[in-house]
């Protein structure tokens, strides 16, 4: 992940929006393990060639561990939040739709829906 992904995690996490579906903390203690941090981070071809170079890949598997399983959390958190944002933004069309709220109830609540949503 580059900085700016980083980043975005952490206001995720900061608002408590943030899915996570692998625990960093394993995946580098894995790493101590053969291959286990990549392994455990879904990067199968490296958990191959860190399993090969044991135990020298002590010194780089529990980082890249770590790093496989932020990445995999920033991915399901980004996939969970656009589900959400849509499934509010649906919502909100189908009480326009129907008549329940008016075009200014509707801007309102999509503003609101707009700023849960927007990190910036």
């Amino acid at each position: 992940m580059n900085s700016h992904q980083k980043a975005e995690l952490r206001q995720y996490e900061a608002r408590g929006q943030a899915v996570q579906e692998k625990n960093p903390g394993t995946a580098a203690a894995l790493g101590l393990l053969p291959g286990g941090g990549s392994f455990y981070g879904r990067e199968y071809g490296l958990g191959v060639a860190n399993l090969l170079f044991w135990p020298l890949s002590i010194l780089w598997d529990p980082v890249s561990g770590h790093e496989a399983a932020e990445a995999i959390n920033y991915y399901a958190t980004k996939e969970q939040v656009r589900e959400n944002r849509e499934k509010e933004l649906s919502a909100l069309d189908t009480n326009l739709q129907s008549g329940q709220i008016d075009v200014a109830q509707y801007a309102l609540e999509k503003r609101k829906i707009d700023q849960k949503y927007d990190l910036n």
